[in-house]
């Protein structure tokens, strides 16, 4: 649905949120929302976002857990300004705060070891390994540039308290970086691969990891996205359109 001029307006979760995006460019998916579901978090939790565009993963998750201070740090100011109005639309201004930052350089006022998670749908293509989107927004959504993900990992890393929860979605072909990232730095991985079907490879995991925690690496038995034809799984559906958790 198209909001004003090019800007569309668009529901997640069966109504509870309302997303605001630019009508070209980069689109929220299923990502974040799947991202959202699978953060563990509880009543009086602090949550950040890296990253967090135009607010889609944070929208959700406040949405699916009531409760919480969320706060979204965002690099594009059209993408801050949209995910401030989704909030303000979906009724949770009160309980999301978006700052216009780079992850590389965080505000000041957000002090180390203050969050009990830390999650993230980070830019994923090193420059040369992708062409450019012609649109602004998307490259820097999908490209890394000076906020490249072993930035985001040491952010998250120094703003997490101990025992809290880094939780990301990325490209399964890119999981041996990603865990040359976490490991030494984080104990407790786990990984979800998401299936496009059933007995296809995985596109992307969703992998999250604790600080200051001794366990062992768990890879767990995924979840598979679409069944027959083109519907989404029930569990799916049920994330997307009844805000149900996704436990990992």
């Amino acid at each position: 649905m198209t909001d004003s001029g090019d800007i569309d307006r668009t529901a997640l979760l069966g109504g509870r949120v309302t997303l605001f995006q630019p009508a070209k460019g980069y689109r929220a998916a299923i990502d974040p929302v799947l991202l959202a579901a699978a953060v563990d978090a509880r009543v009086q939790d602090r949550v950040l976002e890296l990253g967090c565009g135009t607010g889609a993963a944070l929208l959700c998750l406040a949405a699916r857990v009531p409760g919480l201070a969320v706060m979204g740090m965002e690099i594009q100011p059209l993408a801050a300004d949209l995910a401030r109005r989704g909030a303000v639309e979906s009724g949770l201004d009160g309980v999301v705060t978006v700052v216009e930052a780079d992850v590389a350089t965080p505000p000041p006022h957000l002090r180390a070891n203050s969050f009990d998670h830390v999650i993230s749908n980070p830019p994923y293509w090193p420059a040369g390994r992708h062409t450019p989107s012609p649109h602004a927004h998307k490259a820097v959504s999908h490209g890394e540039g000076a906020g490249d993900l072993g930035l985001f990992v040491l952010t998250a890393l120094r703003l997490l308290k101990s025992r809290g929860r880094l939780t990301l979605i990325y490209p399964a072909e890119r999981l041996d970086y990603l865990l040359s990232l976490l490991v030494g730095r984080f104990g407790d991985i786990r990984v979800l691969p998401l299936w496009p079907r059933a007995g296809q490879p995985a596109k992307r995991v969703i992998v999250t990891a604790r600080r200051d925690a001794r366990a062992p690496l768990t890879l767990l038995p995924g979840l598979v996205l679409h069944g027959d034809g083109q519907g989404y799984t029930a569990q799916v559906e049920a994330i997307l359109r009844d805000a149900a958790a996704l436990p990992i």
